[in-house]
């Protein structure tokens, strides 16, 4: 399709059409929605570029496909020298899917979406992280995959089927019923605002563990904390110094495909969004983001539409 001669309209409906595509690729390969809006811009000014001079692009969707993941896979080998100094815990940056955002459009499962599963294509090296993306979670052939990477087919299905035993060794599991996990969701954190120990030991698993992200920037632990009585007693006590912290309410929200909220302060400004891992009717991990650089992408709109935490002084205490 050469774009030099097609109407405003044409053009309007290309970058319509693949946007959500392109973006949801490139947030699974970097895991920030602000570098993956980046890389998908900058992919539509190469090929508007392109298209503009005079070049017969055939595909839109390969073209960009492979502009956008090329771009991605450069973001993310200098992503890994910069991780290394990066304070505390790394998350990926979390997205609000109560809506139909670019990333909800084309998330062809919700698990593909979730942070425990971005989490662990972080084990992959850049060109497995991209074959596994286009292979597994948006079913691109070998041919084209081939292309995208500039590596052979068989070269391809190598290094899916390396990547696909790796991830799948430790692939999450999650409840399938979202209204079970939205209703486990809610009494995690009504326990935790009544500042009820037994209630919340009696959701959390045995082996859960919990994940702060602060980047340096905002109060977070540093390090995982695992255990039911533990990750109990954190959480309450979190809760407990909730007014110190800024926090005047929550709203629950789907973060990345699982429930999880968002903390507010008194002018809906966003202090953290936490998401919860659900299986097996028990919480299994607990992921709580507060590096302000990682939610300034988030509609600064989302008021509180829940009660504000309060914790029983008297509750909570071992």
């Amino acid at each position: 399709m050469n774009l030099k001669s097609a109407p405003p309209t044409k053009r309007k409906t290309v970058y319509e059409e693949l946007k959500p595509l392109l973006f949801s690729i490139a947030y699974r390969m970097v895991g920030s929605a602000t570098d993956a809006e980046d890389i998908v811009q900058e992919a539509f000014l190469r090929f508007h570029r392109e298209s503009s001079g005079g070049e017969d692009i055939e595909s839109p969707k390969a073209w960009l496909s492979t502009v956008t993941t090329r771009l991605a896979i450069n973001h993310v080998q200098s992503a890994r020298v910069r991780r290394e100094t990066y304070v505390g815990t790394w998350l990926p940056e979390p997205l609000i899917t109560d809506g139909e955002s670019d990333a909800a459009q084309h998330a062809e499962t919700a698990d593909s979406l979730s942070l425990a599963f971005l989490v662990l294509l972080e084990s992959l090296s850049p060109v497995e992280r991209a074959v596994f993306i286009l292979r597994e979670v948006f079913d691109y052939g070998y041919d084209e995959i081939a292309d995208v990477v500039d590596k052979g087919e068989d070269n391809c299905r190598q290094i899916a089927v390396r990547a696909r035993r790796q991830i799948g060794a430790k692939k999450p599991r999650f409840e399938a019923s979202r209204r079970k996990r939205e209703e486990l969701s809610r009494r995690f954190f009504d326990a935790v605002g009544a500042g009820d120990t037994d209630g919340l030991i009696g959701l959390l698993a045995a082996d859960v563990v919990a994940y702060g992200d602060g980047g340096g920037k905002a109060p977070a632990f540093p390090h995982p904390v695992y255990g039911r009585e533990r990750v109990a007693r954190l959480f309450l006590g979190i809760n407990r110094q909730a007014e110190r912290l800024g926090v005047s309410g929550m709203r629950h929200v789907e973060v990345n495909g699982q429930p999880g909220v968002v903390f507010v302060d008194p002018e809906g400004g966003l202090i953290a969004v936490v998401s919860l891992d659900i299986a097996d009717g028990l919480v299994q991990t607990v992921r709580g983001i507060s590096n302000p650089d990682k939610l300034r992408h988030l509609a600064p709109g989302l008021q509180a539409a829940d009660a504000p935490p309060r914790a029983n002084s008297e509750s909570g205490q071992h």
